[in-house]
Formats: structure tokens, sequence, C-alpha cells
């Protein structure tokens, strides 16, 4: 039996201890073609993610691989990370982490992608047609006197006791 590697081991210790003192997980990545990350991001063939709570959906952190949703650019995006290609997790505000050496020979070939299975579906947003907005001369409109609406300016916040 071949011995199971501590590397996914100690990437779910370092993202709890990021998230048990307040800090923000991120994930550096060597990405290659077993990786599954907007490319648009990539720079000199790596990828920074961060995978605090509030920045991804349905994170999973395997003993092969790491798959969540993210935005980027304000569209969600399936990720999909091999164990092997990650070389450091740590917490941004202070660096605290861990850098590992990435293993891009040695990635597995078991789980693909197209193969995961277990990631929930990100429902989908679509438009709906709107409703014409009502004329102020129509009776059923906003009867606003009349006046303008008010344009520029700052808001202001009124007290009322």
């Amino acid at each position: 039996m071949s011995e199971i590697s501590t590397k996914p081991y100690m990437l779910r210790a370092i993202y709890e201890w990021c998230t048990d003192c307040g800090y923000t997980p991120y994930l550096a990545v060597k990405v290659d073609a077993a990786t599954q990350v907007p490319m648009e991001y990539v720079r000199k063939g790596e990828i920074v993610l961060n995978i605090s709570f509030g920045a991804t959906s349905g994170l999973k952190m395997d003993n092969d691989a790491i798959h969540f949703h993210a935005r980027f650019g304000g569209v969600s995006r399936e990720i999909y990370v091999p164990v092997n290609n990650v070389m450091a997790i740590y917490a941004n505000e202070n660096g605290q982490g861990m850098a590992f050496e990435p293993l891009l020979d040695q990635a597995p070939v078991a789980k693909t992608p197209a193969q995961v299975e277990d990631i929930a579906p990100v429902p989908t947003l679509s438009s709906v047609p709107s409703a014409p907005a009502p004329r102020n001369d129509d009776e059923n409109g906003p009867d606003d006197g009349g006046e303008p609406p008010k344009k520029g300016g700052r808001p202001t916040l009124t007290r009322i006791k």
C-alpha cells in the first residue's frame, strides 16, 4: 500500500487555522493542463486564489483536489486545483502559512473536473422582462405633485424624534 501524502491534511489545517483566527486564506497554485482556473488571471504560470468562506461557494478540499465556485469579474467560475499543484497556503493579512513544492509530474489522474460529481450545481440567473413603468399622466401612476425629481446633491439623513 502506498503512503498517503500529508499535503492535503496540512492544507485543510492551515485553512482552518486562518478562518479560526479571522484571517483570509489564500492559495498559490502552479497552473497546468490539470487545473481549471480563469486563464486571464494567470501570471507566469501561477495564480493566487482567495479561498475564504465569503469568496467561495461549495469549497471542498479532498485528498486529490480542491474544487469550488468563485466569482471573477462578476462571473461565477468553477475552480479545480489538484493538490499536487498547490505551492502555498497562507493568511493574506500576515503571510503566515506553509509552502510546498508543486509535484506536477506526479499529479493523480483519478479525477478530472468533468468527473467530479460532488459539486453542487450553482443556480443561474436569467433576465426577466420588466413591466413598462407607469406614466405620470396615468390614473394609477405615482402622484408626485408635478414636481420634477431632485437631482444631484449629497444625500442627507433627517433625524425624527
